[in-house]
């Protein structure tokens, strides 16, 4: 009994019982119960950090191909910090705006976890992709020959790059696009959860919800059009970024919550609770 009120707590579901699961009565409880999941974050951030301190593969380059890679090197109109502020940290703070208004630890730490699993999943496979492929950035002519004068193989007509060694390795990042990946990851995860909160799909034609709904993706489509705009990437890496980024999200967000379209979703305000014992 006990199990199945636990259940619909965590799960977003409305429970007979009037207890406020909040963090001071439930908090360590909640935790413990998920400690191997915390550590699996661990190791997923240990494996991101791996996978960013090796070497890409250099796929080859030829004097014939550079046509596509002369785009001029620009600065990020989106800086590498900012990501995981918009995607990460202001989710969370939306999620905890949550639990003060409705007290339930299970959701704000579902919520937390949740996120916190798509970004560094994504975050994974998106790197792990990259090393994999080696695709060349669109402005790897300018990496490779900082001084314009390119040099080749005299027999395979390979480049043989003069840059900076750490400027020529992130040239070779390019797909799929990372930016894009993580702020579909995260900025998913939270139309999801705000599709869950407001019932976007009650049926009831209130569209100023899918708005709500659809403004986080908005942001991740303008941050990943702005990858293009930078010339970091092509456009195919941005669109596989974007899918793969949705794609961990949903599978993440529906690991710890019903679907949206559940109609046993409690409403914003009401109170989601579990028994004390």
């Amino acid at each position: 009994m006990e199990m199945q009120a636990l259940s619909s707590a965590a799960a977003g579901t409305c429970a007979p019982a009037c207890a406020f699961p909040t963090i001071r009565s439930h908090g360590v409880r909640v935790f413990k119960s998920h400690a191997y999941d915390w550590l699996a974050l661990l190791l997923l951030l240990a494996v991101e950090g791996l996978l960013n301190a090796i070497e890409p593969f250099h796929r080859f380059v030829g004097a014939g191909m550079m046509a596509d890679l002369r785009y001029p090197m620009k600065s990020n109109t989106v800086p590498v910090w900012a990501v995981p502020v918009v995607a990460v940290i202001g989710p969370m703070i939306i999620f905890t705006a949550v639990y003060i208004r409705r007290r339930n630890v299970y959701d704000l730490h579902h919520a937390v976890l949740g996120i916190l699993f798509s970004v560094l999943i994504t975050g994974v496979l998106t790197d792990a992709i990259k090393d994999a492929v080696g695709r060349p950035r669109p402005d790897f002519f300018w990496r490779c020959f900082p001084d314009g004068i390119p040099v080749h193989d005299s027999v395979t007509t390979g480049v043989i790059c003069n840059g900076i060694a750490s400027v020529i390795k992130e040239g070779h990042k390019s797909f799929p696009s990372g930016h894009t990946s993580w702020s579909f990851a995260g900025l998913g995860f939270l139309s999801w959860y705000l599709a869950g909160k407001i019932t976007v799909f009650d049926r009831r034609g209130h569209v100023a919800k899918l708005c709500v709904v659809i403004l986080p993706l908005l942001v991740a489509a303008m941050i990943a059009v702005s990858r293009v705009d930078d010339y970091w990437h092509h456009w195919q890496d941005v669109c596989t970024g974007g899918i793969l980024g949705v794609v961990v999200a949903s599978v993440c967000y529906l690991q710890f919550f019903p679907p949206p379209s559940d109609q046993k979703v409690c409403r914003f305000g009401e109170v989601q609770s579990e028994p004390i014992d």
